[in-house]
């Protein structure tokens, strides 16, 4: 990856971009599509879309979604403490102490998420998000509604960093890595001739509902899709290997097996994968993927589909890290995958050999 790419990586995980209220990170993409695409289209979900040889027969698309999970603003309590719910699978543990910017209807709102201190009995056993709450500094419920309303969200206040020139870390990598991979897709192949279309999208609600991916499938209604997403790594203290598998960072992008993949797609993502030297791990979806893929296979009149993931640690915390190295051969291995067809590729598992 290049200098600017790394740049424009940055900033996308730079931008507030929670389920629902994705629109800030969506302009950014979409206005760094333009100038590669042939066309960038968006929809009343939110989806951006951008494509590249429009007029092809065979369309491919890659969806990567751009929201991340956050919190929603449940109630404000008179003494001006308010108190919060989730967007998508937060774990509440690792919110406990975090400073968090809330994106008021009024304005936005710095704070901190209270924690009771070990002195005076700290933390009791298991509790949920909603047992916590965010002090901004007001004293009353009529000074925080000069911001914030119920229903209101909020992020994490977390930088991303990058560590040894080798890692980035930060919030959201789920999945502003996908949309970022998705895009580097198009922007290299702008100036050259693919023999299918394709149809990037950086797709919406993913954490909360997948429904950002049901539109975009439906209106593109495309021959094959591409969930590009992120998977488990499972390669630090901790993790049992025996029951999550074994997938490290530095060892490339993570192909799924199972029920919802079609088999042919993935016999292609791995010829491909030979062809540049790019190593694959695997991952098990016996019978769901979890993923923008699970809601475009059930699009139109169904649609096969795979799934490349990046391998990452720390999934749904403040300091979710994921390899350069893999964002980069993620990329490269879509952008082969796309090369080497001339768009009379079976997609039929009764035709394979």
């Amino acid at each position: 990856m290049t200098e600017r790419n790394t740049d424009f990586l940055l900033e996308l995980l730079n931008t507030a971009s929670p389920s629902s209220y994705e629109m800030e990170i969506q302009h950014k993409w979409m206005e760094a599509m333009k100038p590669y695409a042939d066309e960038v289209r968006t929809d009343n979900s939110g989806n951006v879309i951008a494509v590249k040889n429009p007029e092809a027969e065979v369309k491919v698309m890659l969806a990567g979604h751009c929201d991340e999970i956050a919190l929603v603003v449940n109630r404000i309590g008179d003494d001006g403490y308010i108190y919060i719910y989730k967007m998508g699978g937060v774990n509440p543990k690792a919110a406990v102490g975090m400073k968090v910017e809330i994106l008021g209807a009024h304005g936005n709102l710095s704070g901190v998420i209270g924690v009771n201190a070990q002195h005076h009995g700290g933390l009791k056993g298991d509790f949920e998000l909603d047992d916590l709450f965010i002090d901004c500094g007001a004293k009353s419920k009529e000074e925080v509604e000069k911001y914030v309303q119920i229903g209101d969200l909020a992020i994490y206040k977390r930088t991303p960093e990058v560590m040894m020139n080798r890692y980035v870390s930060g919030r959201g990598l789920d999945n502003r890595t996908g949309q970022f991979i998705v895009g580097e897709v198009i922007r290299r192949l702008a100036d050259e001739e693919v023999n299918v279309g394709v149809y990037a999208a950086s797709t919406v609600n993913e954490e909360t509902n997948m429904g950002g991916a049901y539109f975009a499938a439906a209106g593109i209604e495309p021959t094959m899709a591409i969930a590009c997403d992120v998977t488990f790594a499972t390669d630090y203290p901790g993790v049992d290997k025996k029951k999550h598998g074994d997938v490290k960072l530095e060892e490339g992008p993570v192909l799924a097996k199972g029920a919802p993949i079609n088999r042919n797609m993935n016999a292609m993502l791995e010829g491909a994968a030979e062809q540049r030297s790019i190593p694959v791990q695997y991952e098990l979806t016996s019978r769901a993927t979890g993923t923008d893929a699970d809601r475009m296979r059930l699009t139109g009149k169904g649609v096969p589909v795979s799934l490349v993931s990046l391998p990452l640690r720390y999934m749904h915390s403040p300091v979710e890290t994921a390899s350069f190295e893999d964002i980069e051969q993620c990329i490269e291995l879509l952008v082969t995958f796309i090369r080497n067809m001339d768009g009379t590729e079976s997609l039929n598992p009764l035709d394979l050999k």
